[in-house]
């Protein structure tokens, strides 16, 4: 499966601006052969707490991507706000599904509740084990939603870039305990989206530019890194 992260600039409060740019990003990322295209975290209106950034539970913001996804058959990944909420989501040419994230951040504490429970979105490619920004400081996200069968994970962030050094020695972190691809994209202001393979290395990274970087998610990798170094097997949970 060829996977594209869309390190978008997320400008506040501009959802047609925004939306503007990400149809154009996805448009050249199928051109090249993406099936599954994840953008970052609120990338439609940034952390925008006016009226007009919540969206409603049939999330008509999301109508554009729907019909794009219809159209090349593809998966698309984000996140949006809605009732208090900021809600992960899945969305694919079947339908939507949508995941929380479960620690919001410093002020974000303010306007969402943190969610409450973890859990893969299965679509047609596969488990998704998704996370958004401060989760991927919780080890324990990433090993819950692959204790539960993630195929691959999934991080959608707004990190800033003065702590870009802990984002990318977590999101490797993440790839390498779990023995799993892991698709991290983060918007352009803070920059260095990652592709990383089974083994923690790493695929494609982006710099700091609004840009797309590609990577293939390759399960049978995974399924031939964990024979080998069986650390999954290997746990005494009984002892934790």
């Amino acid at each position: 499966m060829r996977a594209a992260c869309l390190q978008l600039e997320v400008k506040l409060c501009q959802r047609e601006d925004n939306l503007r740019r990400s149809l154009s990003l996805a448009s050249s990322a199928l051109r090249q052969g993406a099936e599954i295209l994840i953008f970052p975290e609120l990338f439609l209106t940034g952390f925008c707490y006016q009226d007009g950034a919540w969206d409603r539970p049939s999330f008509p913001s999301l109508s554009p991507l729907r019909q794009l996804s219809q159209e090349a058959g593809c998966l698309i990944i984000g996140s949006l706000m809605s009732k208090g909420q900021n809600l992960g989501f899945c969305l694919e040419p079947s339908g939507l599904q949508v995941r929380p994230k479960i620690h919001p951040f410093g002020p974000e504490r303010e306007h969402f509740r943190g969610g409450e429970f973890v859990a893969p979105a299965a679509t047609r490619w596969g488990k998704v084990g998704l996370s958004i920004c401060y989760d991927l400081r919780f080890p324990e996200v990433a090993r819950s939603l692959c204790l539960q069968g993630a195929d691959f994970l999934v991080t959608i962030a707004q990190f800033p870039v003065e702590r870009r050094a802990h984002w990318r020695a977590l999101c490797i972190a993440r790839a390498i305990e779990n023995q799993i691809p892991h698709l991290a994209c983060n918007w352009s202001q803070g920059g260095g989206s990652l592709i990383i393979d089974s083994w923690g290395e790493v695929v494609a990274e982006a710099g700091q530019d609004e840009a797309s970087i590609f990577g293939k998610v390759d399960l049978q990798e995974r399924d031939r890194i964990r024979g080998q170094l069986p650390c999954f097997s290997d746990r005494r949970p009984e002892v934790y």
